[in-house]
């Protein structure tokens, strides 16, 4: 289990491993490594999904190690209270950064491995503290330099870690 200690309060995230190996692997890692600690949730869209895991409490990008295969096609569907690989056009693009959908998001699905079929990859599941990004995809949104949907005020992973099952 993984541990999201938030200013908004805990969530508790189940990896799965069995389906989506490197994806859980490297998320683990990051965690491990501490480089979620002090990031923001930067994306907050309500009815689509909250994403973070990039950007500090000054909004710079922080660095990541190479980016990851996309295990999407691991039959996980991005579903209420998911956790996904976010990700650029490039289907095997993702590094660190993640989301938590908040809604059924059958669109991103795969559907084939093709560049609109690839889709994102499912590695995890929120299972406490779903009151809590209930919370986070609430709050009011503005524009920060080029990102749009920003928390007006900082919703920040204040720590991340492993926790016993």
């Amino acid at each position: 289990m993984i541990v999201l200690q938030t200013n908004f309060g805990d969530i508790v995230i189940r990896l799965e491993h069995d389906k989506a190996p490197k994806t859980a692997a490297n998320f683990e890692q990051y965690v491990t490594d501490g480089h979620y600690d002090g990031t923001l949730f930067h994306r907050v869209i309500d009815g689509f999904m909250v994403q973070g895991g990039g950007f500090d409490t000054d909004f710079n990008q922080k660095p990541t190690r190479d980016p990851i295969e996309n295990e999407a096609d691991n039959g996980l569907k991005n579903l209420t209270g998911t956790l996904a690989m976010a990700r650029t056009q490039d289907p095997h693009s993702a590094s660190a950064q993640f989301f938590i959908n908040v809604a059924d998001n059958d669109f991103l699905n795969h559907s084939g491995k093709s560049i609109q079929g690839w889709g994102y990859c499912v590695f995890g599941e929120v299972v406490e503290g779903m009151e809590v990004v209930e919370r986070i995809k609430e709050v009011p949104t503005t524009r920060r330099g080029m990102h749009a949907d920003v928390p007006a005020e900082d919703v920040v992973i204040q720590r991340a870690y492993l926790k016993d099952a």
